[in-house]
């Protein structure tokens, strides 16, 4: 092997064959050892039919530097992957092909078929998405990789469902849902999305039986009041107190609506009187229920109004809509139409806009399961990072409804309840009954209708460990150590985890939750396809490698906020790489003698060490301190920012800077200690970058000859006392702050750092031996030809450069900086051009056409050109005058 890196960085040379290697190792698999505690993520399983977007990459690499670091840091660590079934997605994937290979629906091939086909196209495409994983570097122990509808995770939810249902909590109940009329399947409250759309109060007179008067009745959706059955008001309205009681007739239908008095409606909204539609309405429901109000379905399930609408019937939902409102101004009932913008519910899917409708449907009683979940937050057992996100999680919690799991699919677990089909009798089992346990006869069927993917998924930090079985997994490595997700799916999955854990296991599923906000793109918006602004993760890591990318995820990222992703930032961390490789090279380029690294311990080289050696020890056992911290908190992107800060200014720019003198000097113990220093503290950086970097760590780790083994299995820097070192510290920085601002006078001065000077330090007592230990240093850092230390300032040239900082005073004679004839000349040719500049701009001013003709803008130009070439001209003159 090489001693040394390729000249160039190239992460295409090393990341594939790394992240093989790693495999070939066994460096991400975890086995129970009681000796050590565990710590374990489960991954958010992505969609099989999904593609890795940058919302993957942020989540996987935020889980691979937390597993990566404990892992280091003495910890059994494990990172179960996986992948979701993803009912709708998948099946509206299968769907598709079948129609296009067979010109079948899937009701024509059947279930079995489709089955077939589904899981088919799970073996061809699931595992796409595990690879483009990879790439990441997700050091995730592959061989524990789960599926939700593998042979586990469906006897995990066949047991999870007959629990709840034989304790009570699930229901088979007429309810509104909310209804997908194109996915033609029901959707939880959490798989809807609001979209703002225009839209209309239309308001309607609705008379009132035997009488003059009428209601106006303000409605969003006139195609529903078919279904109308009733009118409420609030109980303490007194424009309406005399009306409870009475009846009000549907307009076009000539239904009679009973007048109720309900707490539910806001007497302040609309016209404080609200048409009741029961099966096409939850808030409506509700109060029907209360009132003993009639329940009228007007619609199919694709939309279409049923035979119970009338002469509407067959009409799609926005037709009839149009047909009612003719209608109804031709008959005299409307009274007005008001433009009003409002959200409307859609499919997270196919976004069509969803229609709440009543059905009958399996449902998860949320009341008393919900109580656990929240105790177990406000106990202090579970916590949010950043914890603003509680009051979500408990806001939902609090006003949560029951859970409808039910879904008119057949990709998915399909649901273990079993149908008499002599006495419908209700039996619900791990296996199909033989016969029927109440009338005996044998003809039984399973509900055709599957599982809520988010049902299966509540379950994944358990039955990814073997629950229902008591395995020796599940207690070794459960609860889970941290989730990491993105705030947008809270209420989808973290909320069903806790309460599921909670019932299943009496324990919560993960102590923290790391939630992470949306990556966008460099306008702020979110990335989608519609925009066409979506950044592909594999195309970035193919120009720049996937440390690049996962450097600009992880210093982009604070919790819980978004982030924005600009291309520059990605280039800005290729250029951190490539820094880091550069320096690297350089060290070994100095350790190809193997008699330097013959006994290259600290014991042997620390009486030689230097200022500066002492000075990076210590500043590195500080940042080693400080990011330990961060980590610990979950600061993850300020954690890569100090070490970020540390490798580039203080051990690439400075450190190295400062050795150099004895690397090539002739000093063979100095020349030691220096190397000792140096490869301690690049095997510190390496280690502290390794989770956010793992490739390039890894890379330059395996040409460090002071370690042994892999980098992923190598032990995490912890503070050390010894390494502590105050007044070294102390006396660098007031060094470093001397030479800084002499580079800062010289470069005002365009002084070349080839030129030479003569530096004068007139330090307080304090200062003194910090001044002492630093004349090197300015020699080979601030261009000094010869360092002076003076107790006071006599005898010091009058036009010597000053430079003041904490406690010293720091002189460069004027004439050892410049050359003064050559200055002069500079000076006189700049004098020269300015008062060109100055008559050319005044000729312009001067001359009545131009001031009088030109734009304004023009003109006052030409006045800040003056100004501007006046100030230049005065201070030129001003560096003339010292010369003289």
């Amino acid at each position: 092997m090489d001693k040394n890196l390729p000249k160039n960085y190239d992460p295409k040379d090393f990341e594939e064959r790394l992240y093989q290697e790693w495999q070939d190792n066994g460096c991400f698999k975890s086995e129970i050892n009681k000796d050590k505690e565990s710590f374990t993520i489960v991954m958010p399983p992505p969609n099989i039919t999904g593609q890795l977007h940058m919302g993957h990459a942020l989540d996987d690499t935020l889980q691979d530097i937390l597993i990566r670091w404990k892992r280091m840091d003495g910890f059994e660590a494990l990172w179960i992957p996986g992948t979701d079934h993803a009912s709708i997605a998948t099946e509206v994937k299968v769907v598709n092909r079948i129609k296009e290979e067979t010109g079948k629906s899937k009701y024509e091939v059947g279930r079995e078929e489709f089955l077939r086909r589904a899981w088919e196209w799970k073996d061809e495409f699931g595992g796409k998405i595990v690879n483009q994983v990879k790439k990441l570097g997700a050091s995730c122990d592959w061989d524990k990789e789960r599926f939700t509808m593998d042979e586990g995770c469906n006897k995990a939810v066949t047991k999870f469902f007959i629990k709840l249902y034989e304790e009570g909590h699930i229901y088979r109940g007429n309810r509104i849902i909310n209804w997908c009329p194109d996915c033609k399947t029901t959707l939880s409250d959490a798989e809807v999305e609001h979209e703002d759309q225009e839209g209309s109060f239309w308001h309607i007179k609705y008379p009132i039986k035997d009488s003059d008067e009428f209601l106006e009745i303000a409605t969003t959706r006139p195609e529903t009041m078919l279904g109308d059955t009733g009118i409420a008001v609030h109980p303490e309205d007194e424009r309406y107190t005399h009306l409870v009681g009475k009846t009000a007739i549907l307009p076009l239908v000539g239904r009679e609506l009973i007048i109720v008095a309900d707490e539910y409606v806001d007497k302040e909204f609309g016209t404080g009187a609200v048409k009741m539609t029961p099966a096409h309405d939850p808030n409506d429901f509700e109060v029907g229920k209360r009132h003993n109000l009639e329940e009228i379905n007007v619609m199919n399930d694709d939309a279409t109004m049923n035979e119970l609408a009338g002469k509407y019937q067959g009409m799609d939902r926005y037709e009839c809509r149009k047909e009612i409102v003719k209608d109804l101004d031709e008959a005299g009932y409307l009274i007005k139409i008001k433009k009003h913008d409002h959200a409307v519910g859609t499919c997270y899917r196919c976004h069509t806009v969803i229609e709440p409708r009543l059905s009958l449907q399996w449902f998860v009683d949320m009341q008393e399961l919900a109580k656990p979940a929240i105790k177990v937050l406000k106990d202090g057992e579970l916590g949010f990072v950043p914890e603003k996100f509680d009051k979500t999680y408990l806001q939902w919690l609090e006003n949560i409804r029951d859970w409808c799991i039910s879904r008119q699919l057949w990709w998915g677990h399909q649901i273990p309840a079993y149908y008499c089909q002599e006495c419908g009798e209700v039996i619900v089992a791990e296996t199909s009954p033989q016969k029927c346990p109440k009338c005996g006869c044998s003809d039984i069927k399973q509900d055709e209708d599957v599982l809520d993917t988010w049902f299966s998924s509540g379950l994944w930090p358990f039955e990814t460990l073997g629950w229902p079985e008591k395995t020796e997994e599940l207690d070794y490595y459960y609860p889970t150590s941290v989730l990491v997700t993105g705030y947008d799916i809270i209420f989808f999955w973290i909320v069903r985890m806790v309460f599921s854990a909670m019932f299943c296991m009496n324990e919560k599923p993960f102590s923290h939750v790391l939630v992470h906000g949306l990556v966008r793109d460099s306008q702020g918006r979110k990335m989608s396809k519609s925009l066409g602004n979506g950044i592909d993760p594999l195309e970035v890591i193919d120009q720049y490698g996937a440390d690049a990318l996962r450097f600009t995820l992880a210093t982009g990222n604070s919790p819980g906020n978004d982030m924005r992703f600009y291309t520059e930032r990605v280039e800005f961390a290729r250029n951190f790489n490539n820094k880091l490789w550069n320096a690297s090279r350089f060290v070994f380029m100095n350790l190809e003698d193997d008699s330097l690294l013959e006994n290259l311990t600290r014991e042997a080289v620390e009486e030689n060490f230097t200022l500066a050696d002492k000075w990076i020890i210590s500043r590195a056992n500080k940042i080693v301190e400080e990011v330990g911290i961060n980590m610990e908190k979950f600061e993850l992107g300020m954690a890569l920012q100090k070490a970020y800060d540390f490798t580039w200014s203080e051990y690439c720019d400075w450190y190295i800077e400062m050795v150099k003198p004895r690397l090539y000097g002739e000093d063979r113990e100095a020349k030691r200690a220096a190397l000792y220093t140096l490869t301690y503290v690049l095997e510190n950086v390496l280690k502290l970058l390794h989770p956010f970097i793992p490739f390039i760590t890894e890379e330059i780790y395996s040409y460090l000859p002071t370690v042994e083994g892999y980098i992923i299995r190598a032990e995490y820097p912890h503070y050390k006392e010894e390494d502590n070192m105050e007044v070294e510290e102390e006396k660098m920085n007031l060094i470093m702050d001397g030479i800084r601002n002499i580079r800062n006078v010289r470069a005002e001065m365009n002084v070349p750092p080839s030129k030479k000077a003569k530096t004068i330090l007139v330090p307080s007592a304090e200062k003194l031996a910090a001044m002492e230990d630093g004349k090197d240093y300015f020699k080979s850092l601030a261009s000094a030809s010869d360092v002076e230390i003076k107790e006071n300032t006599e005898g010091i040239p009058e036009d010597a450069v000053s430079v003041v900082i904490e406690g010293v005073e720091i002189f460069i004679p004027l004439d050892e900086l410049v050359d003064f004839e050559k200055e002069k000349e500079r000076l006189n040719k700049e004098k020269k051009k300015a008062l060109s500049e100055i008559k050319r701009v005044e000729g312009k001013l001067n001359n009545p056409g131009f001031v009088n003709k030109a734009p304004e803008k023009l003109v006052e130009e030409e006045k800040a050109k003056k100004e501007k070439y006046e100030e230049m001209l005065k201070s030129i003159e001003e560096r003339l005058a010292k010369f003289q």
